[in-house]
């Protein structure tokens, strides 16, 4: 992991279990013919003795051990970063793309794609790898605010960078830079739509779910259903308060989702093996991490026919932040501010193989972000308000602040009637009070006495979960003030160094006090908002010479109607999509769209107390804290 990481620099950091030690096994080594089980082993003996060899700690080693909760437990990865990215690019070459050949590109286009790689009919070579960035909006917004730039040109920098020119490819042992550099907000499109239909479909249910089969992907989320978005704030659920899990909503992040949709359809559909497909995301937060090395977010959940003797490849390969990008363009010797703000041009672009997921992931015309009333991380709860108010017209969306800034209520009423009500809960203070109003009530051992009534003062005769398990949906995000404000991005501290670094001056009436502090932070943080939300609506919608409308990129030949288009996003032909891509791999959607939690136990710390285990934890490194 890049130094730049402490736990100092998440805001989601709750503390690190003492539990969260990986236990060394060792085996006593097999006695040879000759030698005596019964010699005694003397000191001088024991001290020549191979020690055994360090322990390594993975992501999937912290993921299955409930010593740590958040990304505390990102402080001990070390493969996913940005030198890891660079790592990789030098030890692959660009993989061919077999389809480029047969469709008539131009021969410096077709030049770059070979890239002096001999792959065969297939693209199968061991060689080579296929090169695909996903990149969130959050991120962007970061960089934005940093280089004072609007957050499509920092989106455009971006892409320049890892696929430009002269980006990546100018450096390096193979010259490997990435063929596809797609925008998350396009798959998020995709999500929203879901999640829409999965909070429809789970209110309209009220089938229980069978004893042992909570978080399981084939069942329903039960109200309140809770967002599964941030991977921070799920591994706290899975170690803390398995109680939440019938709770979850099952649908996959746009991170996720974009790593499926890609190797998916080019391992079932053009033969591309997924291993020869390399992912890497940049997310606004080093949880995203934490999601990226999840068992359940493989190939094995997908392929119609895993051979269990394979080993399973993640959808998402590598995860770097805002922070860790500028130090792979650093590491290459490339100014960042210095790169092209210009989108690629279409001779450099190279098209996605199937033409209908090419429409989808990589639109004529460029949406914005939400609306800031929807929030800075993706408008899940919003969205699906504004679906229930297209399919009840004359309906309204009043919002109310909670407690503080980071609760709040929303509510679809029309006249008297309350239609639906949501809510939003960022920050794990907030989060905390939202899983204990959740905690299932204990029955009373006393004859006579009453089951799950709330001791606070005032609220006698209220049961726990009051006012909560009205929510149809609760947005839930692990860090205060939502994504834009992740782990990853650019901190307040950082900027003039940065800026420095690059070479710039700082501009007039932005100079940054000397030890930047919490104001510093909350005046910086509402710029990145800012960038965030400031985007150019006037192209969301393109009409071309045909009188067709474009919506999410895609035709749609006039069908749409009013409750048919939320924001924009056309629900129907999100789903053509959806079932295009189905049909392509011969998957189900379910497996594609959604995936699965548990509950993680661990039986590491359970036999001796925390204070025995930080004692043995002293000696063992030769002394006390």
């Amino acid at each position: 992991m890049s130094a730049i990481l402490s736990a100092d620099d998440l805001n989601d950091f709750i503390s690190p279990g003492v539990a969260c030690i990986k236990p060394i096994e060792t085996l006593p080594a097999k006695a040879e013919d000759n030698s005596n089980p019964y010699e005694v082993t003397t000191e001088d003996k024991a001290a020549a003795a191979q020690p055994p060899p360090p322990a390594s700690i993975s992501l999937t080693d912290c993921l299955a051990c409930s010593g740590c909760v958040t990304s505390a437990e990102a402080v001990l990865v070390t493969l996913q970063s940005h030198t890891e990215v660079l790592t990789t690019l030098d030890n692959y070459r660009s993989l061919r793309v077999p389809w480029l050949t047969h469709n008539g590109l131009s021969g410096a286009t077709n030049k770059h794609a070979l890239n002096g790689t001999t792959n065969g009919t297939n693209g199968h070579s061991h060689e080579s790898r296929l090169f695909v960035a996903s990149v969130s909006p959050q991120a962007r917004a970061s960089l934005a605010a940093v280089f004072n730039v609007s957050e499509a040109e920092a989106g455009n920098m971006i892409t320049q960078l890892l696929s430009g020119p002269k980006g990546l490819r100018t450096g390096g042992h193979n010259g490997s830079d990435f063929a596809w550099v797609i925008d998350t907000n396009v798959v998020r499109e995709a999500c929203l739509v879901a999640a829409a239909d999965e909070v429809a479909i789970a209110l309209g249910s009220n089938a229980p779910a069978k004893p042992g089969s909570e978080g399981a992907i084939d069942t329903k989320p039960k109200q309140p259903i809770l967002t599964s978005a941030c991977p921070g704030w799920i591994c706290y659920a899975e170690k803390t308060h398995p109680y939440i899990l019938p709770h979850l909503s099952r649908l996959k992040s746009p991170q996720a989702l974009t790593g499926t949709l890609v190797k998916s359809v080019l391992s079932q559909r053009y033969n591309i093996s997924p291993s020869q497909v390399w992912h890497v995301a940049i997310m606004p937060c080093f949880d995203k991490k934490l999601e990226a090395s999840r068992s359940e977010l493989t190939s094995t959940a997908w392929l119609p026919n895993h051979d269990a003797s394979q080993e399973p490849v993640r959808d998402v390969d590598c995860v770097i932040t805002a922070r860790e990008l500028l130090q792979l363009a650093s590491a290459r010797g490339i100014n960042f501010s210095s790169v092209s703000r210009r989108p690629l041009l279409g001779a450099e672009r190279i098209a996605f193989p199937d033409p209908k997921l090419d429409a989808f992931l990589f639109p004529s015309s460029r949406r914005k972000n939400q609306d800031a009333v929807a929030g800075p991380s993706g408008g899940y709860l919003y969205h699906i308000l504004q679906t229930y108010q297209a399919q009840n017209p004359g309906s309204s969306i009043t919002v109310s602040r909670g407690r503080n800034a980071d609760v709040v209520e929303y509510s679809l009423v029309q006249g008297s009637e309350t239609i639906i009500r949501a809510a939003r809960f960022y920050g794990f203070r907030n989060i905390q009070n939202l899983v204990r109003r959740l905690k299932p009530a204990k029955a009373s051992r006393l004859p006579g006495g009453k089951t799950g009534v709330s001791r606070r003062p005032g609220a006698a005769g209220a049961t726990a979960g009051d006012g909560v398990k009205d929510y149809a949906y609760v947005e839930v995000m692990a860090c205060p003030g939502g994504c834009t404000n992740g782990g990853g991005q650019v901190k307040v501290t950082e900027v003039q160094d940065v800026r420095i670094a690059e070479g710039l001056q700082q501009p007039n009436g932005d100079a940054l006090a000397p030890k930047p502090g919490p104001k510093e932070q909350k005046e910086w943080l509402a710029r990145v908002d800012e960038a965030y939300f400031s985007g150019d609506n006037s192209e969301e919608e393109k009409v071309d010479g045909d009188g067709d409308h474009e919506v999410n990129g895609i035709e749609t030949n006039g069908h749409t109607t009013d409750s048919d288009v939320v924001n924009g996003i056309s629900r129907q032909k999100i789903k053509d999509v959806m079932d295009h891509w189905s049909s392509i791999t011969g998957v189900d959607p379910q497996k594609l769209l959604y995936t699965s939690y548990r509950k993680v136990e661990s039986d590491v710390g359970k036999k001796v107390s925390d204070m025995e285990r930080v004692a043995g934890l002293a000696v063992t490194v030769g002394g006390g804290w």
